[in-house]
């Protein structure tokens, strides 16, 4: 269907649970944004109570409305300056809105950090690093909330952040289970190399902003691409205090988005 802006009008729908039909279709009608005028509703499941709570299940209803297409927002990945040529570096230092002195905190000097688990850990992405073939080393300091942070050092690392920092993550992930793995108490591990967390939150904030400027202007959803929890967790924060939109996750890992809504 075509709408009076030529924009192409498609059929969607959400399903909602809740205690009963109508709170449900109530959940539901909120998260759109939308009035009961302005939607179907199907009664997938009834709510069952049991007896005495036991065998109880919540109603469960598909809510169908009418909405322009979603547009796609693409992702900027954060810049890696050692992997670009010289105009795309030149390039990516336009990018940045504020100079340096005034976006990043002033942190203390990085304290060294020893003991059995600060070796293993040295030791797992030493042996990984040559299995890779990099040059890389890590550097090991403590976090305030007693979590290992470790920052790679060396050359090439653009190939060990990866596009939008997935080998990073994985690298992240690996070395966290390999430490924790079999053990009570487990550690928390963040892996960085070249500042590219921060630069990586920049990028997303901004993002966060610019999507929400277009939501209001055009009066639609916005839709951006997949990103892992964290990511989104940057998104939502960035647009909580943001009058005339709200934000929700939509779909199942990984390929769950942020959607930025425009309110109604």
């Amino acid at each position: 269907m075509i709408g009076k802006d030529n924009s192409i009008i498609m059929e969607k729908y959400i399903e909602v649970t809740g205690r009963s039909e109508e709170a449900a279709v109530a959940a539901g009608l909120a998260q759109l944004g939308l009035e009961r005028d302005d939607v179907s509703v199907e009664v997938l499941e009834r709510a069952k109570t049991g007896f005495l709570g036991i065998g109880s299940c919540p109603a469960r209803v598909k809510l169908t409305y009418q909405a322009p297409d979603e547009v796609v927002e693409e992702i900027p990945a954060a810049p890696v300056v050692k992997e670009a040529p010289q105009a795309e570096a030149e390039a990516a230092a336009v990018v940045e809105e504020a100079p340096v002195e005034e976006t990043a905190p002033v942190a203390a000097a990085p304290v060294a950090v020893s003991g059995e688990k600060a070796q293993q850990i040295e030791a797992f992405l030493v042996g990984l690093m040559e299995h890779l073939d990099n040059d890389a080393r890590p550097v090991l300091t403590m976090g305030e909330d007693g979590s290992y942070h470790v920052e790679l050092v060396g050359s090439d690392l653009g190939a060990l952040i990866g596009r939008r920092g997935e080998t990073l993550d994985a690298i992240q992930q690996l070395t966290n289970y390999s430490i924790n793995r079999g053990q009570s108490k487990r550690v928390r591990i963040h892996l960085d190399a070249e500042n590219y967390r921060a630069k990586r939150e920049e990028t997303l904030e901004r993002l966060a902003r610019k999507t929400a400027a277009k939501a209001v202007k055009y009066r639609r959803n916005m839709t951006l691409e997949p990103m892992n929890a964290y990511e989104r967790h940057v998104i939502h924060a960035a647009l909580q205090e943001v009058e005339g939109v709200t934000t929700y996750s939509t779909g199942t890992e990984p390929n769950r988005r942020v959607v930025v809504a425009c309110e109604r």
